[in-house]
């Protein structure tokens, strides 16, 4: 009862906050019933877009819901011209509204209930089993099939060999040609005995700006695919989501289930920039305190991969590392 009271709160906030996004451009009568839904929130990402978009599309997307947070490097209007993309703005605070979440619960309330919604940002790009051969709606297909309602992915760092600043990226380039390499180990995970979900911490950001204090890391968990309900709400960025339900997406017996990795292209030549910016703000968790260790470690020389580094070929590989399961899929 405690747990449903939270989830009608959550959804109440967002309710409550539907006025602050103001649509731009909206294209979804068009949008077939059966169509995956990309929803996302973003500010100043207009390099990253191109290839965003075309990396989610050749996935199977079908449409994407965009909430631009005052940008103004020209995203808000790149987003407004693509067919496929219904655009909201708001200028109010990102973190009075949770960090976005209440923007995208209320977006999800009204136009996600029916479909599967993947939930994503900018930087991260899925991949699952047979991602090379299947399609997303092959993937949901299945798990229609078989009664799953959500699908979790870890949020695995990637990153350069070299320096951060030493390869421009450039718009519409894939960012893993820059970003190839990532830890193949350094995790810890433990339980949320209220939630239910698995709270997943490491790779290179605990280890080079969190090594003092490595409960303090980023949250690595996500569930960012739902089938969505009217009363289902994401309750902290997308690592958990209400029901409970929704996170128990792992096996106690010893089994497997299904499960992918969101490639996390966070660290290329952008990101010096971006992290100042952020800081400078204060619109992030904890009064952008996951900012203020990047900027406290970052210079250009900063290099995150070290002789364990793995250099990342694709998801079998992240399959026999354990990484991501095929489970029952066949």
């Amino acid at each position: 009862m405690r747990l449903r009271a939270i989830r009608q709160w959550y959804l109440g906030r967002a309710l409550r906050r539907r006025k602050q996004v103001k649509p731009v451009k909206l294209r979804l009568k068009s949008v077939p019933k059966d169509a995956i839904l990309c929803f996302v929130t973003q500010r100043n990402e207009r390099i990253r877009l191109p290839y965003f978009l075309d990396y989610y599309r050749r996935a199977g997307v079908g449409h994407f819901l965009f909430v631009d947070n005052d940008s103004d490097d020209g995203s808000g209007e790149y987003l407004a011209g693509q067919p496929d993309v219904s655009l909201w703005r708001t200028t109010t605070s990102y973190k009075a509204a949770r960090f976005g979440m209440d923007w995208l619960n209320w977006l999800l309330f009204r136009y996600g209930t029916g479909h599967w919604c993947l939930t994503v940002d900018p930087d991260e790009f899925l991949v699952y089993p047979h991602c090379d051969t299947r399609p997303l709606q092959a993937l949901v297909d299945w798990m229609d099939n078989s009664g799953v309602k959500s699908f979790p992915a870890m949020l695995l760092d990637v990153y350069p060999e070299g320096r951060i600043g030493d390869q421009p990226y450039h718009e519409g380039q894939n960012p893993m040609e820059i970003a190839r390499y990532f830890d193949a180990a350094n995790y810890m995970i433990h339980k949320n005995g209220r939630h239910g979900n698995l709270w997943i911490q490491g790779g290179p950001r605990a280890r080079a700006f969190f090594g003092r204090n490595p409960e303090l890391a980023p949250a690595l968990n996500k569930v960012p695919l739902i089938r969505w309900e009217r009363q289902y709400a994401y309750i902290s960025s997308t690592h958990m989501a209400l029901p409970r339900t929704l996170n128990l997406v792992y096996d106690e017996n010893g089994g497997e289930r299904i499960s992918g990795v969101l490639l996390h292209a966070k660290f290329l030549s952008t990101f010096i920039t971006k992290s100042s910016e952020e800081m400078e703000r204060g619109e992030h968790y904890a009064n952008s305190q996951e900012y203020r260790a990047y900027n406290a470690v970052l210079h250009n020389d900063m290099v995150l991969h070290t002789p364990e580094s793995r250099l990342y070929e694709d998801w079998r590989q992240l399959q026999d590392l354990g990484l991501i399961s095929q489970g029952n899929w066949p």
